[in-house]
């Protein structure tokens, strides 16, 4: 099983440890490069511009394009994905270009996952039309893979349209990995659609658990090669409960998860690298040592 980390610090939604309140960037780092050497497959960030004060899912969001492109340039083999960027908030020449220039920059190593959003407010204070999100996503994700890891772009579409621009520098990946974001039945028709994987919300967001997600992948056929990414329902304990993770990692599995979202038991940055590298060993990360 595939593993990438749900990280601490860059969004502070539900409950969290005090320790990740007052961290920074020298806490974000030693994370990174911990995870980088272990052998996890990403590192996650959030997209937030501005929310309401005491909104339910935080009010801490660092900013993807500049986080990862920090922490591309102090590791080596980790991957970057964004969970999810709103779409409907952005052209997607624009995604190209920037995220196409992390892609660039850090070799390759960016899994773009994208969603319609859902916090109306958001979208109000941003002067972004709520009601068509999903067509509007749709005509996006369209014209974003007419746009990466090529020079010359064109495509007309209903709500995106351009023709024969150059974007330099472009993505490294000619076929950059897009995974879609949302857990109902309309999300997971568009990820099958249009991306490479389906990244549903959290169990605690109301995403699947492992018996949903079975039933809901039973109802479309996966293309060769899609992934599937699943969470914990609750926080795992490598140090203290070994069965436990292998048990989840063999549910996942069974239900059709293909990469696992990992989020785990801590109290402070040494307790959360120490789990880290439990779970490592447990199912066999390959790591630099």
């Amino acid at each position: 099983m595939r593993t990438g980390i749900a990280s601490p610090i860059l969004a502070l939604s539900g409950e969290r440890p005090d320790w990740e309140h007052r961290a920074g960037l020298a806490e974000v780092v030693t994370v990174a490069r911990e995870a980088d050497r272990l052998g996890y497959e990403f590192l996650t960030c959030p997209d937030h511009v501005a929310v309401p004060r005491g909104v339910e899912r935080g009010e801490q969001f660092y900013d993807p394009l500049s986080t990862f492109s920090y922490l591309a340039a102090l590791t080596e083999r980790i991957r970057f994905l964004p969970f999810v960027l709103v779409l409907p908030f952005y052209h997607p020449l624009e995604l190209a270009k920037r995220y196409g220039g992390l892609d660039h920059l850090s070799g390759g190593r960016l899994t773009l996952g994208v969603g319609v959003g859902n916090l109306r407010e958001e979208f109000d204070v941003l002067d972004v039309p709520f009601d068509d999100r999903g067509a509007r996503a749709d005509d996006a994700l369209r014209a974003l893979r007419a746009a990466w890891g090529t020079r010359v772009v064109s495509y007309d579409g209903p709500f995106y349209a351009f023709d024969d621009l150059v974007v330099q520098p472009h993505a490294a990946q000619v076929r950059l990995p897009v995974w879609v974001g949302g857990h109902s039945a309309r999300a997971l028709r568009r990820a099958v659609t249009l991306g490479d994987g389906w990244a549903p919300a959290p169990v605690a967001f109301r995403g699947p658990d492992p018996q949903r997600l079975r039933e809901m992948l039973a109802t479309v056929d996966l293309p060769a090669g899609f992934d599937v990414l699943l969470g914990a329902a609750h926080p795992l304990d490598p140090v203290g409960d070994a069965d436990r993770v292998r048990a989840v990692v063999a549910e996942a599995a069974d239900a059709g998860a293909t990469v696992l979202r990992l989020t785990v038991v801590h109290r402070s940055l040494e307790h959360y690298l120490e789990q880290l590298a439990a779970y490592a060993e447990i199912v066999g990360l390959a790591s630099e040592r």
